[in-house]
């Protein structure tokens, strides 16, 4: 069993939880909820291997990413090896279960990501090799199961074809036995090309990807990550549109839909997204060549830079307007352990499956008061500290 970093509070982790047959008992105000986290393969090098993770607060992990370039069976298996063996190992004797993450974002040159899914998947021949791949590699790293993120399904007719790989994928790897999930983005402007209610059907979790409303794509700063819009309906010509989305606009979208509400899963970033040259939201910023400016959770805030919060919104941000070492990184639009718990208690509201982290390695150190995986399990099971006692 793999101790507690808060056994001195007297709260339990999942292992302890599996140790005293939490988990079977149907206790009133005993409700376990899933605390899963994305390990990002290219990161196990610098944060964390998989020999020194402390697994107590995490039920699930999603090894990303493996490509689907996987289709073809005859050759190797970008980011399988190595990484993925260990930290399937180190899992042993703990409930927690280790998916393989399929896809990702890529960013259309020397990462593939799911750049590659819409031609498989339009295809019965390379669905079947794909399948075939995915049974090899469930069996050589004994994987409880897969967990298929196609950034995104860009046409309806991608949207059924994504549907018909889901149920391929459930035909072959049924539950209990496996688990198989997915990772949908948050904005209705992507989700409107899936039916999603005939997708739950299929899988047993989604991971609701409830961050990146904003970013370089946009020509005002905004929050990341909120909650709640303060603004449902911005001016579509003034470049603050992501401000309509939002955890709970998403969240919404697929509850009336008929999800139910237990499979969803709702994404914490631990990054923070910057905006050189903005101090606030729904400012014109310093864009650049459009790149990315982003910072681990672990980098924040910034030094010499003060962690403010909207807790109208639930987002967390710091500004840094020069002369540190973020170089005048401008307004940073992040999650803190405060918008954890508002979205921890948000997800017990609406009976949610739980929270998930993007990504492990991101986060602060799990010994230390700042990281948002232990926030997260705390916030989700309050029950557990008098339980525990």
């Amino acid at each position: 069993m793999y101790p507690s970093m808060s056994s001195s509070s007297g709260v339990l982790d999942y292992s302890e939880l599996a140790t005293q047959n939490f988990m079977h008992r149907s206790d009133p105000g005993i409700v376990l909820r899933w605390n899963a986290v994305y390990y990002a393969n290219w990161r196990a090098h610098d944060r964390p291997p998989p020999s020194s993770l402390n697994l107590g607060h995490v039920s699930h992990i999603f090894y990303a990413f493996a490509c689907n370039e996987w289709v073809d069976e005859h050759q190797p298996v970008d980011g399988t090896e190595g990484y993925l063996r260990a930290l399937v190992q180190r899992k042993r004797n703990t409930d927690i279960k280790v998916l393989l993450s399929i896809g990702g974002a890529g960013n259309g040159s020397d990462i593939v990501g799911s750049k590659h899914f819409a031609a498989v998947a339009r295809n019965p021949a390379t669905v079947e090799r794909f399948i075939s791949s995915a049974t090899q590699l469930a069996e050589k790293f004994h994987l409880d199961g897969f967990d298929i993120n196609w950034e995104h399904p860009e046409t309806h007719e991608q949207g059924e074809d994504y549907i018909s790989l889901l149920f391929r994928l459930r035909q072959q790897f049924p539950s209990p036995k496996y688990l198989l999930t997915t990772a949908l983005p948050a904005g209705e402007w992507a989700l409107n090309k899936i039916n999603v209610y005939e997708a739950h059907q299929y899988v047993d979790l989604i991971n609701l990807m409830t961050y990146d409303f904003s970013g370089p794509w946009m020509t005002h700063s905004g929050h990341q990550a909120q909650l709640h819009a303060r603004d449902p309906d911005p001016d579509p010509q003034s470049g603050t549109a992501a401000a309509s989305t939002s955890c709970s606009s998403g969240v919404s979208y697929l509850l009336n839909w008929g999800v139910p509400a237990g499979k969803i899963l709702l994404g914490i970033p631990a990054y923070g997204r910057a905006f050189p040259g903005a101090n606030g939201i729904n400012q014109i910023y310093e864009r650049g060549n459009g790149e990315e400016k982003v910072f681990d959770y672990r980098e924040l805030p910034l030094p010499g830079a003060q962690e403010m919060h909207d807790d109208i919104v639930g987002a967390a941000y710091c500004v840094d307007m020069g002369g540190g070492e973020g170089g005048g990184a401008g307004f940073i639009s992040y999650d803190s352990t405060r918008t954890v718990t508002q979205k921890a208690k948000f997800v017990s509201e609406h009976d949610l499956g739980g929270l998930f982290y993007w990504h492990l390695a991101a986060d602060a150190d799990v010994g230390t008061e700042r990281s948002l995986v232990v926030t997260g399990y705390h916030a989700l099971h309050p029950w557990m500290i008098s339980k525990s006692k």
